[in-house]
């Protein structure tokens, strides 16, 4: 993979949103907000009825808006890698916004000393109505051969891949619903073991209530999804992989 200069490295943030005016606000200021500043900020809106779009002609630093009806939040996430022209891909959406000033510097601080292509951290899951509450800690680890099988996975907001790995390997399988997150990461990591590096910071808060917020139908459609996830990228698929999975999420209620 290509190496690059930090300060040659421009940061290609995509926000997916609908009807989000309650939430894109945090979004777009947290973005405005980081002290590196070469970013383009890519919106991709699935048509929005209410304020979403008033919003976020407020942000001057907007580079991109794309507004039309898709077909569903992973599809509107490849138009922005599509549409985008940075080096490092950022998926920011709009219940999602960057835990302080620093992560952007941070990051990409990462890139550079790692020679990685791939660079995560940590997430805080945080209460919808008061951002400052949080719910669930998700502090991961770097990653080993094998690791996925095992229940381990990045979070994805807090995972920054270079755009020539999206080239290389592949955008979002829109037809695994909520669980193309997963399958692109297993993809990108455990299948073609892209050089990852951990950045052991907390860099990404999200509400809690998204599209894949447990609840019984989620959880089954979920595991069906990833199993079809090792399947397309001929992985083992162990039977007791969802006690793998669970046992992770449920020590995150502990560490907040």
């Amino acid at each position: 993979m290509e190496e690059l200069e930090k300060d040659n490295m421009k940061v290609s943030v995509i926000t997916a949103c609908f009807n989000s005016e309650a939430t894109i606000g945090d979004t777009l200021e947290s973005v405005a907000s980081q002290t590196y500043k070469n970013v383009e900020h890519i919106i991709i809106d699935g048509n929005s009825k209410d304020n979403t779009l008033q919003i976020v002609k407020r942000f001057p630093h907007v580079s991109k808006i794309i507004s039309e009806p898709d077909n569903g939040i992973y599809d509107a996430m490849n138009k922005g890698i599509k549409s985008s022209t940075g080096d490092i891909i950022s998926i920011l959406n709009s219940d999602d916004f960057f835990n302080n000033k620093n992560v952007l510097e941070n990051v990409l601080t990462g890139f550079c000393s790692s020679g990685a292509s791939i660079v995560y951290g940590n997430l805080y899951y945080v209460s919808k109505a008061n951002t400052k509450k949080i719910i669930r800690t998700w502090k991961t680890s770097p990653y080993k051969a094998n690791a996925f099988v095992y229940g381990w996975h990045p979070p994805h907001p807090a995972l920054f891949a270079k755009k020539e790995v999206y080239d290389k390997y592949g955008l979002f399988d829109t037809s695994l619903n909520i669980s193309a997150d997963f399958e692109l990461m297993l993809r990108f990591i455990e299948k073609y073991k892209v050089k990852t590096f951990y950045l052991d910071k907390f860099l990404v808060k999200m509400r809690t209530g998204g599209a894949s917020n447990p609840n019984i139908k989620n959880i089954i459609a979920n595991n069906l999804n990833i199993k079809k996830a090792f399947k397309k990228n001929n992985i083992p698929y162990k039977v007791y992989y969802p006690a793998f999975r669970l046992m992770p999420k449920l020590l995150q209620f502990f560490k907040t």
